[in-house]
């Protein structure tokens, strides 16, 4: 995979749309950077149910700590399409920046995207 730099979500939606999804279950993908933030490894680290999915702040930061990462950006989609924040997603997203910021790996963006659209985190 060709090392890109992520400047906004939009580059980054642009990579999820090339990876192979089943839209019918909620995924999370993690995009690993470095400090120019330059993807250096992507991975779906978990494929939920129709309406959950279970994110393990252990997992996420173990494969970034292995990576090298500077920082990671989580991706999943919600199977209905709807892009509005859960609770449940702001709780993760604030959770996992908490741990980045004790470890000095920032957790730059949480996106929910479907097939067409995404919304950041972020950005909003």
């Amino acid at each position: 995979e060709p090392i890109n730099r992520i400047a906004q979500a939009g580059d980054l939606f642009n990579k999820i749309k090339k990876i192979n999804i089943d839209y019918n279950k909620e995924n999370l993908i993690v995009f690993y950077l470095n400090t120019k933030n330059q993807v250096l490894h992507s991975e779906i680290v978990h494929m939920g149910g129709l309406d959950a999915c279970i994110v393990d702040p252990k997992t996420i930061f173990r494969i970034a700590l292995l990576k090298n990462s500077n920082g990671i950006i989580i991706a999943h989609n919600h199977p209905s399409g709807d892009l509005k924040p859960s609770t449940e997603d702001i709780d993760i997203f604030e959770r996992l920046k908490q741990v980045g910021d004790i470890i000095s790996l920032k957790c730059l963006d949480s996106i929910i995207f479907n097939k067409k659209e995404f919304y950041s985190m972020h950005e909003m």
